[in-house]
């Protein structure tokens, strides 16, 4: 069995593609672009000589040759697996969603397989994502199933978790009794980015010189925001993000933060009304510092946890080789 596999994240506006070591999560060699699923099916789109799946092919063998070139080696014969938006309606070939209760060995993911590849005995594993009654997931079922298997989290027996994946799409994955029972998207990031680009409150902000949350000036206003998020109707709390301007009350750069306290707070508040017996905050190194300090100021009764930001990554590859590894289990039985 090969030493090694070319796990490739292949999102909405972002591409990456690593070679790891399968025993030990190493990245040896790594490649990162723009180059994401919305833009390659874009592009495929103004042309009419080739099918989508081939189209969408010939950039990963391309960009894994250009990977091997990189460190002077052949990347053939090495098995690929794809997760992210490479399964949708605009990736590679649509693949149907795995259904709830989703285990977090991963043995229920939905996959197709291509054999060879990318050589004799190579096969391409595309994974899909994960669907609820009225919602979806791809790609943060593969970074629950990675932490779980790098010891992250311990899961305990009947014991009620909820893990937070902060992003543009937050998602809240309800986990119990080795099973995701559940799981919540919150549009947190991409309502921050609509506000402050395209609404009235784009002139009351100013991102260009934000520096995270490392100023006391910053952390205030972001605190405030995450108080003002319980006093009201979140529709009414967005327009003082106009006011603490027109007041006075916060500069343009804080009041960015106040913005990210309101929305964060009103999405952790959401915690509130269940009963669970451990949260676990996973945030990337981006969001780490406020969903941290929203969720200590909320006081949530159950016991919380927070992932450190550079095991998220980690997480991400653990996730993939543990559901290549699993197909393969399943495959030779």
């Amino acid at each position: 069995m090969n030493k090694y596999i070319l796990c490739c994240d292949w999102g909405t506006t972002s591409f990456r593609l690593r070679l790891v070591d399968r025993y030990t999560y190493e990245v040896v060699g790594e490649l990162l672009s723009s180059g994401g699923v919305a833009g390659t099916f874009r592009s495929w789109k103004e042309q009419t000589e080739i099918n989508r799946f081939d189209y969408y092919s010939e950039i990963l063998k391309s960009s894994i040759l250009e990977l091997g070139n990189r460190f002077g080696k052949s990347l053939d014969n090495i098995p690929v697996i794809v997760s992210g938006m490479a399964s949708s309606s605009l990736g590679m070939e649509e693949i149907p969603y795995a259904d709830l209760p989703f285990n977090i060995s991963g043995i229920q993911a939905s996959v197709k397989i291509y054999e060879n590849f990318n050589g004799p005995g190579a096969n391409l594993v595309l994974v899909s994502g994960v669907k609820s009654y009225e919602d979806v997931m791809r790609g943060e079922e593969a970074q629950l199933i990675g932490l779980i298997k790098i010891n992250e989290v311990s899961v305990q027996e009947h014991e009620q978790i909820v893990f937070v994946f902060p992003g543009t799409h937050s998602k809240h994955i309800f986990v119990k009794d080795e099973q995701v029972t559940d799981f919540k998207t919150f549009m947190t990031g991409e309502i921050f980015n609509i506000l402050s680009e395209h609404s009235i409150l784009k002139d009351s902000i100013d991102l260009s010189k934000s520096s995270g949350l490392s100023e006391p000036s910053s952390i205030e206003a972001f605190k405030h925001g995450v108080e003002v998020s319980g006093s009201s109707s979140l529709l009414h709390n967005l327009f003082t993000v106009r006011t603490m301007q027109l007041f006075g009350k916060f500069g343009k750069e804080q009041n960015s933060y106040y913005l990210s306290g309101l929305l964060i707070g009103t999405e952790l508040r959401e915690l509130y009304s269940g009963n669970y017996d451990h949260l676990v905050i996973c945030s990337g190194k981006h969001l780490y510092d406020h969903y941290k300090i929203a969720a200590e100021m909320l006081s949530f009764k159950m016991k919380t946890s927070f992932i450190q930001s550079d095991l998220i990554d980690k997480a991400t590859i653990a996730g993939q080789v543990q559901l290549f590894n699993t197909l393969q289990t399943v495959s030779n039985e």
